[in-house]
């Protein structure tokens, strides 16, 4: 069953086109992510979805009315008495209603004046509207989403952004919409309120439409993504991973098409210039009285106009020139920075008030290792951080810096930017650094031209962010403390951030809650959760599979069938082949990789 349908829709902002031709389907049962660059009108076209927002051209369809929509937003408006769990019931407001009409007759039962009858009604109405089954449903999400009853009686507007989002998320899983949009659900939730969101959505029997930067979260919840650029969408099949391997195979067919193209172009000039240096050669010898001559001439004109026609033509359906993805390719002097050791925390203990966050924690921080510090919000991880730079000082115990230790902190980074210089004077106050390097860096970071004449003060949270990591990357620090790099930033930025973590020479502590990100960088987990805080010797993955008592066995078979099941995406969507030959060979390697993909599932069982 369909339940919304866009067709065509273009959307336009002070004049100024934000997307046109997007194009977008959700079914019963579907899981879809919307992805794109920060600025694309991601919001936007939820909005013209939901009906708060005009569209300038197109038509969008909803089969199943708006009422039954489940929408989680980025910015509530919610009232400065209203609590918790007040917000959550307000989720489905007639009950709502109905409910605080009979908290304030029931106040009143005991008096003389009460008024039984109204009461009466209202109950009726609110047991047969199932109103205390919805209450008992209420508060089974509230605890699943972490949310203990201490909290649920507290203003709404004194919590965290953490608890924020996840009392939205038990408001709408307690309303059980036929379609859930979630804009940003993964924002500021800890681990365990990840996993149970993820566990939620996929067996979630409505449809949802995902906004996230969360590559990993994607993996797991997406059925497909429509990719949402200023020129319009497209539909990938599968998560982010199949989604990139498919955006690759396409860019590497683009490239291929247009290099077909260029030398088909330059090949069809230099026959027109050929036939016409003979026409004029030709049209020079000829005479009257030379009909051969003439005639020659003649052949060589109908030629050279059949060959412009050509190139006419191909010139019209010519393939864009694909743009070229941003690759940050740096190169590093040979550090002089020789040993081992950088950091030697010993016995380590702190606390706020009478609660411990640390107690005797001892770990060593060595040379090139990039490690990754996780744990449920609160435990204490950007604490801990400021205890590794100095900006805070233990209660016992010590931590020990390497003599030739230069520290580099994005926390401290971002907050020393000057907002009245230009992005490009910022960077150009890094020792040594030239317009030309400054421009090429800047652009490596998706700082295109204009752009770098940007006032900091006029930037995007996200925009700063890639500022100060740009000067930080370049301080000449030997150790990067990161404190959630990549806040703010969409994927394609993301993406960048990993390449320079990646190729930097030096030694980098990360705390962020893009698993992503992390799975592909960290050499070592230190995981601070109270009395289990522990140091793991292997990468996140290793981590998080030893957890979850996964065998290496299990591991590796699991990598080979999410690899296999990426490839059997890619090839599901590619074009028919041409050839017949070519055909058989692609329906031989998807039969093999079923069968090979029905013998790992069998194994693991």
């Amino acid at each position: 069953m369909l339940i919304v349908k866009a067709d065509g829709v273009a959307k336009e902002w002070n004049g100024k086109q934000i997307f046109a031709n997007a194009h977008i389907e959700i079914s019963q049962g579907e899981h879809i992510a919307l992805l794109g660059r920060n600025g694309t009108g991601k919001t936007t076209f939820i909005q013209a979805l939901l009906g708060k927002t005009s569209i300038d051209r197109g038509s969008i369809q909803r089969m199943l009315p708006i009422e039954e929509w489940g929408c989680m937003e980025q910015h509530l408006h919610v009232g400065e008495e209203t609590t918790l769990l007040e917000f959550v019931y307000a989720g489905m407001p007639e009950l709502s209603r109905i409910k605080n009409e009979m908290s304030i007759l029931e106040k009143q039962l005991g008096q003389q004046d009460a008024d039984f009858e109204s009461y009466n009604r209202l109950y009726e109405q609110y047991m047969n509207l199932d109103g205390y089954t919805w209450e008992v449903r209420v508060e089974t999400y509230l605890q699943k989403v972490n949310l203990a009853a201490d909290l649920w009686h507290l203003p709404f507007n004194s919590l965290s952004g953490g608890q924020k989002t996840r009392a939205q998320l038990a408001r709408l899983a307690a309303l059980e919409p036929k379609l859930l949009i979630l804009d940003e659900p993964t924002n500021h939730l800890d681990s365990e309120t990840m996993d149970w969101l993820e566990n939620w959505i996929k067996h979630y029997a409505g449809a949802v439409l995902i906004v996230s930067h969360d590559r990993y979260f994607l993996d797991r919840v997406a059925h497909a993504i429509y990719e949402l650029a200023p020129e319009g969408t497209k539909r990938y099949k599968g998560g982010y991973t199949a989604y990139r391997l498919q955006k690759d195979a396409e860019e590497r067919a683009l490239a291929a098409q247009y290099e077909r193209e260029e030398r088909e172009r330059r090949k069809l000039k230099e026959i027109i210039t050929q036939y016409r240096n003979w026409f004029q050669q030709s049209h020079n010898a000829a005479s009257e009285r030379d009909p051969f001559q003439k005639k020659k001439a003649t052949k060589h004109v109908t030629r050279f106009k059949a060959k412009e026609k050509a190139l006419e033509k191909l010139l019209e359906n010519r393939t864009e020139k694909p743009k070229e993805t941003a690759q940050v390719k740096l190169s590093f002097q040979e550090s002089h920075f020789e040993a081992n050791s950088l950091v030697r925390v010993e016995e380590l203990s702190f606390s706020y008030g009478k609660e411990p966050l640390f107690q005797q924690l001892s770990f060593y921080v060595q040379k090139q290792e990039r490690i990754a510090v996780i744990g449920p919000n609160g435990a204490g991880k950007t604490t801990l951080l400021k205890l590794l730079v100095g900006d805070l000082m233990p209660a016992a115990g010590s931590v020990i810096h390497h003599p030739e230790l230069k520290i580099g902190y994005f926390a401290q980074e971002l907050g020393k930017l000057d907002v009245n210089q230009t992005i490009l004077e910022s960077i150009l106050d890094i020792p040594d650094m030239t317009q030309t390097n400054a421009r090429t860096l800047l652009g490596c970071f998706l700082f295109q031209r204009e752009d770098v004449e940007k006032r900091i003060g006029d930037l995007s949270m996200g925009e700063r962010c890639r500022v100060a990591f740009v000067k930080l990357y370049f301080s000449g620090a030997n150790l990067l403390v990161l404190d959630e790099p990549t806040n703010y930033l969409d994927i394609e930025t993301r993406e960048v951030i990993e390449q320079a973590l990646e190729s930097y020479p030096g030694t980098s502590i990360i705390v962020s809650h893009d698993r992503y990100l992390l799975q592909k960088l960290a050499t070592r987990v230190l995981c601070i959760n109270g009395e289990e805080t522990r140091v793991f010797p292997g990468t996140y993955e290793e981590f998080w599979n030893t957890r979850l008592g996964v065998s290496s066995e299990q591991t590796d078979a699991i990598n080979q069938i999410q690899k296999l099941e990426l490839e059997l995406a890619v090839l599901a969507v590619q074009e028919e082949p041409e050839t017949e030959d070519m055909q058989k060979e692609l329906i031989a390697r998807m039969r093999f990789l079923h069968e090979e993909l029905a013998r790992l599932k069998e194994a693991l069982q």
